[in-house]
């Protein structure tokens, strides 16, 4: 039996200091500290590494209801922005919001010191049949 996928290695999670905190019954947690690295040239957090948070989060929430063979894939992720950050322990907490046979919808809040500073609304696929393929460059 193969691990779980949000066990697996994360090699971008793990370049942007990215961590899954927890993933169980349909919600997660997941966290980074803001540095200098990961912040645009205004100064302020890069809008992608908020997004990376979310579907991180949200794919982790999914695979802890899925079933044995069963994965998942983001089929759309709305974020809106409502405050800047340029340091500080970002959070997201996500749960599943409804369910059914083939789609999820999730909400996500992400928080900078107990500041709310982002909402995400997403929608999931829900696959059977094992992980789908990567697809690789040329």
């Amino acid at each position: 039996m193969s691990p779980r996928p949000q066990m697996l290695r994360h090699p971008f999670a793990e370049l942007i200091g990215l961590r899954l905190e927890s993933a169980v019954n349909g919600s997660s947690v997941t966290a980074l500290d803001v540095h200098e690295a990961l912040l645009n040239p205004h100064g302020v957090l890069h809008g992608a590494v908020m997004y990376a948070l979310a579907d991180t989060g949200m794919g982790a929430a999914v695979y802890s209801l899925l079933g044995e063979g069963e994965s998942c894939a983001t089929i759309e992720i709305k974020l809106v922005h409502l405050a800047p950050l340029a340091n500080g322990r970002l959070s997201c907490t996500t749960e599943i919001l409804h369910r059914g046979r083939r789609a999820v919808i999730l909400e996500s809040e992400l928080r900078c010191e107990g500041a709310l500073v982002a909402k995400a609304l997403g929608t999931y696929s829900v696959l059977g049949g094992g992980t789908a393929p990567a697809v690789t460059g040329a």
